[in-house]
């Protein structure tokens, strides 16, 4: 299913690549595709996508759709990518409590484990300062889903960003709180491969930055990094040497971030890449998120831009979500203008 969609992929990013890609001095990488993946959506709004290759090679993908962002109506959608590139959009997660009342969902992540298990990771409640963690099970790469299942009581599960397991099995997933004075913070949230025991760990706690939505990168040797998205106008980063057992404080990198999400992956040969808005803070929350770019490093210090998606005045493009499938090609997601998700396809053509 994933060779036929690459060839379509090639074919059509011959006719594309000169339209939406850029590339950045001597870069090798270019974009072999760029779909929007929904035609007709039954929601007016999406936002928050999430990215994940099946067992069988399928790609899934999961957004959370409705009237607005904040809405009740606001539900989890997910499709799988088909040769075409759509996505015909299953509701397969609510927010409802009971029959008179019901909350907004929020930021779903899929997560594959690997032993081929998918995980649905979401949020439910009124807002981003009181929303609590569920999650679904599917043991059929997407096709159905479990009942809901409430996460304990202090455990969010990953707020934006995909987990990662380790190889003893350990699943990390990075999380973050709002909290009600304003003040944000990270957390690592460590638990075993069947979700039954949790801990929070916890990351400069003291610190004056404001962080959400970290992403985990990897370096060998238990050494591991988070990329955070700020108030501050970076992207804030801190590193663990065990694992991410205990974590260093926190400090900027030189990336841009204007209040907006970011993802990042670790890729097979080593290098990270991470998909972000390139500007400073506005006005508003959703001022700088109208371009998006792709930018590569082989230690987290230094990074270089490699390509840019997207490149707009006032539209939003933002909340991407990467990672590499088995073939090496590297899958970009991110919020089209909250009208629709669109899916980019990369590859390095060294």
């Amino acid at each position: 299913m994933i060779r036929k969609l690459i060839i379509r992929q090639l074919l059509i990013g011959v006719l594309l690549l000169g339209s939406v890609s850029f590339t950045f001095g001597q870069s090798k990488w270019s974009i072999v595709s760029s779909d929007l993946v929904f035609t007709n959506p039954p929601f007016k709004n999406c936002h928050a996508s999430t990215i994940v290759e099946t067992k069988t090679g399928q790609l899934l993908l999961a957004c959370f759709g409705g009237t607005q962002e904040g809405k009740n109506d606001v539900a989890i959608w997910q499709g799988h990518i088909g040769i075409d590139g759509k996505v015909q959009p299953k509701e397969i997660a609510n927010g409802g409590i009971n029959d008179s009342l019901r909350y907004p969902s929020w930021n779903p992540v899929l997560f594959k484990k690997s032993d081929g298990e998918i995980i649905l990771f979401y949020k439910v409640g009124p807002n981003p300062r009181e929303w609590f963690g569920m999650y679904k099970i599917s043991n059929d790469n997407g096709a159905t889903w479990s009942d809901s299942v409430h996460l304990p009581k202090g455990i969010l599960g990953p707020i934006k960003n995909k987990a990662v397991q380790l190889q003893d099995g350990t699943i990390l997933c990075p999380s973050s709180v709002e909290m009600p004075n304003g003040h944000w913070k990270v957390f690592i949230e460590k638990t075993d491969q069947h979700l039954n025991n949790w801990e929070s760990i916890p990351v400069d706690t003291g610190s004056k930055f404001d962080v959400i939505q970290p992403s985990i990168l990897f370096y060998g040797n238990k050494k591991l990094q988070i990329l955070c998205r700020s108030k501050q106008g970076a992207v804030i980063r801190a590193k663990s040497n065990d694992n991410g057992r205990s974590w260093s404080l926190l400090s900027k990198t030189a990336l841009l971030n204007p209040n907006s999400g970011t993802d990042a992956v670790t890729l097979k040969d080593g290098k990270q890449l991470i998909v972000y808005n390139p500007d400073m803070p506005g006005k508003n929350w959703w001022n700088g998120r109208a371009t998006l770019r792709v930018a590569i490093s082989t230690d987290g210090e230094k990074w270089e831009d490699i390509l840019e998606l997207e490149h707009g005045t006032k539209e939003e493009f933002s909340y991407p979500a990467i990672i590499q499938s088995t073939d090496g090609l590297i899958h970009i997601t991110y919020t089209y203008d909250r009208k629709n998700i669109k899916h980019v396809v990369v590859r390095n053509n060294n």
